[in-house]
């Protein structure tokens, strides 16, 4: 297993252990959920869970890779604020709508999850996914679970290998001398002769049943899967913001969908192109503002062989000599979609022989929502309506005219490449043997 390394340390064997023992080797099936806790008041980062990280909700990352790993028999969200229960089950997951009682500052992550298993009986095992960790994937999860379902283990949580020397700590103004806590400072190893030492990276933690019942999530016969450092990535505080942005980006989950074969980007004039303004002049023609950042943005995809078409629905229509300008100035081709722009996008892409998976949308509001679902890669400007942002796989940090086309160009183009990578990667390692 070259992304990952696992190892695992066995506690004493009780009724538990054997208990999981006769259920496995009976061959009844056990109903194995995964659970996100998102409470609404985090006082770190207001809403922090639902705030967005290159362009997705952070729950949505952990959550997109919980059910693309096809390992739950259902994927809840735990929460008692309405705006993460619309986010929850916007990307796919059911929901546990928490009680006063466990939601206060004070309440432990066991409560939440001990509750939830109270009102859940059908349910045997629960991994508890953190929502702060933008970087897990699919494979994490289906190992770390094999732990569980085939080895026989009643617990298994993620760690990471950290190499830190690590020192007792000395009160401020006391006399006392520090002391070193796993190192010799007269004989320090180097980084390459000192296997470090294992920490939990807090991504995830599968239960039993019957140890959530008993007050803790690790005992019995446990287990520890170790993950690599790129993949270890926790946000607590708004400063880890942009350093998680970037990681995501380079180590993210991205779903199912090889991002290489988008062949065409269908985008909104009004709204996305445009800040939706049209202006007037006093003898009635209609002018409209486009950022050239935006421009340049399509034309970086043009150049990659992404086709750009300008579309302009029947509710908010441009003019022939605005279209015209628009197609010269872009060197997209613009077109006028009715009222039903779902078929109208279906009868081009067979045209032009295409799947939904092979198209990118960029939209705006309520009638874009269905092909927002549909494409395999769909963005809404900064400032789009709730109901759009919801739909969308991708919310731009920029508004409509001020550089949402550039950002999401940008995008398209960083999932491109970040796929040729790994098909390159994948070639090499094929090649190996």
């Amino acid at each position: 297993m070259a992304a990952a390394r696992k190892r695992t340390r066995s506690g004493i064997e009780d009724v538990r252990d054997r208990k999981a023992k006769v259920i496995k080797d009976s061959g009844e099936k056990r109903h194995i959920a995964a659970l996100i806790l998102a409470r609404g008041g985090s006082k770190g980062i207001p809403l922090k869970n639902i705030k967005m990280l290159a362009g997705v909700p952070l729950i949505g990352w952990v959550l997109r890779a919980a059910v693309d790993s096809k390992q739950f028999d259902s994927v809840w969200v735990s929460t008692d604020h309405d705006d993460i229960e619309k986010v929850a089950t916007a990307w796919g997951a059911q929901v546990h709508r928490r009680s006063p009682e466990v939601s206060k500052d004070s309440s432990s992550s066991l409560d939440t999850i001990q509750e939830f298993a109270r009102l859940n009986p059908e349910v045997d095992v629960i991994c508890h996914i953190q929502a702060t960790s933008p970087c897990l994937h699919p494979f994490h999860l289906k190992e770390a679970l094999e732990m569980i379902t085939k080895q026989g283990f009643t617990s298994v949580f993620s760690v990471v290998r950290r190499h830190h020397f690590r020192w007792q700590e000395v009160k401020k103004g006391g006399s006392v001398a520090t002391q070193p806590l796993n190192l010799d400072p007269s004989n320090r190893p180097r980084r390459q002769d000192w296997d470090g030492e294992l920490c939990e990276n807090g991504s995830f933690y599968f239960s039993t049943r019957a140890l959530i019942e008993e007050g803790v999530l690790q005992g019995g016969k446990w287990a520890y899967y170790e993950m690599l450092p790129e993949y270890s990535v926790d946000i607590d505080v708004d400063i880890d913001w942009p350093v998680a942005e970037q990681r995501v980006l380079r180590f993210g989950y991205f779903g199912l969908d090889k991002p290489e074969v988008v062949r065409l980007l269908l985008c909104n004039v009004s709204g996305c192109l445009t800040d939706g303004r049209v202006l007037i002049s006093v003898s009635g023609e209609e002018m409209v503002s486009v950022n050239t950042r935006d421009t340049m943005g399509i034309r970086m995809l043009q150049r990659e062989g992404v086709e750009v078409i300008l579309i302009s629905s029947g509710e908010d229509p441009v003019t022939k000599a605005l279209a015209d300008n628009l197609s010269q100035r872009t060197g997209c081709e613009v077109r006028q979609l009715g009222k039903d722009i779902q078929g109208e996008v279906k009868a081009m892409m067979d045209d032009k022989d295409l799947d939904w998976k092979e198209v990118a949308y960029m939209g705006n509001d309520a009638p874009d929502v269905d092909c927002l679902n549909l494409a395999g890669l769909s963005a809404v400007p900064r400032d789009a309506p709730v109901v759009a942002i919801n739909a969308a796989k991708y919310s731009c940090h920029n508004a409509a005219g001020l550089g949402a086309v550039r950002e999401f160009s940008e995008h398209i183009l960083l999932l491109k490449k970040k796929a040729k990578s790994q098909m390159e990667q994948d070639r090499i390692h094929r090649n190996a043997f």
